[in-house]
């Protein structure tokens, strides 16, 4: 990416980030007993951090944060910076905080530093970890976003999170 790229904040967090809007949402909603939390490191990076359980048909971990409204179609791509722990992790967005379906893409981390960038139209609609045949995000709005751990297997996990901006 060179300077010249015009990128849009959608989130950075700092070390007085407030985390009143993060919020996690694991497989306790249906009767699993995966746990996560997100909290903000001295070096003022957001951690999403847990344990994955597959007991009682479980298997995942999320934490979500709400967005008012907003058109980003002049944008065409998501940009993370993250540091991970070498395992994939899932990015999902709503267009409209009210759907049922999420648009979702997976990437893999590394266990350093990573800009992942992530187009539109790679994401794809997703309910209940099931592909849908609708088309691929269309990129005009935006109201939600999250990360999501679900690897089909009981792990802990380790998520730094720098920031997500529009490219």
């Amino acid at each position: 990416m060179n300077d010249s790229t015009q990128l849009d904040t959608i989130y950075t967090f700092t070390a007085s980030s407030k985390l009143n809007n993060w919020r996690t949402i694991n497989d306790t909603v249906m009767g699993g007993v995966s746990y996560s939390h997100i909290k903000v490191n001295e070096e003022g990076n957001g951690v999403f951090t847990g344990k994955v359980s597959l007991k009682n048909n479980g298997g995942f971990c999320s934490v979500r944060y709400p967005l008012p409204k907003r058109r980003i179609g002049k944008f065409h791509s998501f940009v993370l910076k993250v540091y991970g722990d070498g395992k994939a992790y899932q990015f999902r967005i709503k267009e409209n905080s009210e759907d049922a379906h999420v648009y979702k893409a997976v990437f893999k981390t590394t266990k350093q530093w990573q800009e992942i960038k992530i187009r539109f139209d790679e994401m794809f609609p997703s309910f209940r970890g099931q592909k849908l045949n609708k088309p691929n995000f269309s990129g005009q709005s935006l109201e939600e976003i999250a990360f999501l751990i679900a690897n089909k297997e009981e792990e802990h996990f380790k998520l730094l999170i720098n920031r997500i901006k529009l490219m």
